[in-house]
C-alpha cells in the first residue's frame, strides 16, 4: 500500500498550504480516504480523480475530520452529467450532520452513500478494522491493510488514530511490523484539561507497545514545536518517527 498525506493539520493553525486531517491509502488502482478536514478537497483533487474513489472512512463527527465532505458533494453533482457518487462509512449521525450544515434534507444523499461504519469492513481490495478511542462518543481509529494477506494477524499494515484521548486503545488494533499514522495534537505536551488528546511521546509509547515498525505523527497543534515533538516520540519509541506534513507519500 501507499499512504499520501492530503491534510496533516489540526483544527486550526497559521502554518501556510496546511489542510486538517485526510490520508489517501492506495492499492494498485483503488484508493481509500481516511477523512476530509476542511481545506483538504483541493489537495485531493489534486492528487486523483475524486469520483473514482473506493470510499471515504470518517473517523469521527468534528469538522476538522469530515467537513470538506460538502465541497466533495458539490463536485460529484454538478462537476458531471450525470452526477457521480461515491461512498462514505463513518458515525451513524453522519449523514444528518451533513444535512444540517444546509438545512437541507437529503442533501448528502444528493451525491454521498453515507452509511454507518461497522468495526470490521470490506472495501474493494482493503479490510478496514475499527475500534472505538476515547476522544467523542462515536470516536475510532483504524486499521487499513489489503484483504487476503496472509493471516489476520500479518502485516503490514497502516494503523490510523484519527482523534484520541487515550493512547492504549489504539494497541488493540496494532500488529508487529504496522506503521502507526498518530495524532499527536499537543506535540511534547502538556495536554491541557479536557482536550482528548494524545502528546506524541504518547503516540511513541502506542507505537511501542503495539510492535509497530514506524511511528509517523500528525494533526500538531498551533504553537507547539515540531522539533520538541519529534525529540517528545523518540524518547518514547526506538524507531523510524517522522512529523508528516501534506505531500508527503509513505509505502506501507
Amino acid at each position: 500500500m501507499e499512504l499520501i498525506v492530503i491534510g496533516s493539520g489540526p483544527a486550526y493553525t497559521d502554518r501556510r498550504g496546511a489542510a486538517a486531517a485526510s490520508y489517501l491509502v492506495r492499492a494498485g488502482d483503488a484508493a481509500l480516504l481516511l477523512d476530509l478536514g476542511q481545506g483538504a478537497f483541493p489537495n485531493l483533487a489534486a492528487t486523483i480523480e475524486p469520483s473514482a474513489l473506493a470510499a471515504v472512512v470518517v473517523t469521527h463527527l468534528h469538522p476538522d475530520h469530515f467537513v470538506d465532505l460538502v465541497p466533495l458533494r458539490h463536485y460529484l453533482k454538478w462537476e458531471f452529467d450525470p452526477p457521480r457518487r461515491v461512498r462514505v462509512l463513518g458515525p451513524a449521525s453522519l449523514g444528518d450532520r451533513l444535512d444540517a450544515l444546509h438545512a437541507q434534507p437529503g442533501f448528502a444523499a444528493a451525491s454521498l452513500d453515507v452509511e454507518a461504519l461497522a468495526a470490521l469492513q470490506r472495501i474493494g481490495p482493503f479490510e478496514v478494522e475499527t475500534r472505538r478511542v476515547h476522544h467523542t462518543e462515536e470516536s475510532r481509529a483504524l486499521r487499513v491493510s489489503v484483504a487476503g494477506a496472509p493471516g489476520p494477524s500479518a502485516g503490514p499494515g497502516l494503523v490510523y488514530s484519527g482523534d484520541c484521548g487515550r493512547a492504549a486503545d489504539l494497541v488493540p488494533l496494532l500488529r508487529p511490523g504496522d506503521t502507526l499514522l498518530s495524532e499527536a495534537s499537543f506535540g511534547a505536551g502538556p495536554v491541557p484539561a479536557g482536550a482528548e488528546h494524545l502528546t506524541a511521546a504518547d503516540a511513541g509509547r502506542a507505537a511501542t507497545d503495539g510492535r509497530a515498525a514506524r511511528l509517523l505523527i500528525t494533526h500538531l497543534q498551533m504553537g507547539y514545536s515540531r522539533t520538541e515533538a519529534l525529540a517528545a516520540a523518540q524518547s518514547t519509541f526506538a524507531g523510524p518517527v517522522q512529523l508528516v506534513t501534506e505531500g508527503d507519500r509513505f509505502e506501507v
